[in-house]
């Protein structure tokens, strides 16, 4: 599952830099991907893009951003199920020139 922001968020901005994948953006900002940017998803509290998260597989052992959320607002989306191998194929499309491990850091595998 790709991990979200619920409205829980106050705004303190610890989850961004703490994402490998700039996947985390401030409520209102327009979010980039290839080159192109989008609209944003959220106006009002930090949100991650789906398509740029990789619940941190291919990195660390868990979401980085809920291991420093204050208010536990970084949860899995139950709408949007995904698989590690499927995480670890983004993390790797998103990071061409990063050798990740094998196997991964992954919180499949704690």
């Amino acid at each position: 599952m790709a991990t979200k922001i619920t409205e829980e968020c106050i705004n303190c901005g610890a989850c961004e830099p703490e994402c490998p994948n700039t996947a985390i953006y401030e409520g209102g900002v327009e979010w980039e991907m290839n080159g192109e940017m989008h609209p944003a998803i959220d106006e009002d509290i930090y949100y991650i893009v789906p398509q740029k998260c990789t619940e941190c597989v291919g990195f660390f052992d868990q979401e980085q951003c809920a291991a420093v959320c204050p208010v536990d607002c970084c949860v899995p989306d139950p709408d949007i199920p995904e698989t590690e191998e499927v995480l670890l194929v983004r993390a790797k499309e998103l990071h061409p020139d990063v050798d990740i491990p094998d196997p991964p850091p992954s919180r499949f595998r704690t």
